[in-house]
């Protein structure tokens, strides 16, 4: 079976490389003038998000980058705090 996706929005580039964001987009970002937006490669797609909007699949990424298998939950809470203590520590 053959299924065929509708886009949600399109948008045009200018000469200048510019686009303009669709409403029912800027409304699902919550964005408005003036507002940052990101654009990112994941898994041959181009993914566009609000800055410093990230999923918590993303955040556990960047923390763990290693995963986490075997790791106690104890483990865990000391690792976050020795990385926390390390990056506010008085210098």
């Amino acid at each position: 079976m053959v299924m065929y996706f509708m886009p949600l929005a399109q948008s045009k580039v200018t000469a200048q490389g510019q686009i303009s964001v669709p409403a029912e987009i800027r409304r699902i970002l919550g964005v408005g003038p003036g507002a940052l937006l990101e654009w990112d490669e994941e898994n041959g797609k181009i993914v566009v998000r609000r800055v410093g909007q990230y999923t918590s699949e993303e955040i556990n990424k960047a923390l763990f980058p290693s995963g986490v298998k075997g790791k106690t939950l104890a483990e865990l809470k000391e690792g976050i705090a020795r990385t926390m203590k390390g990056r506010h520590a008085r210098r």
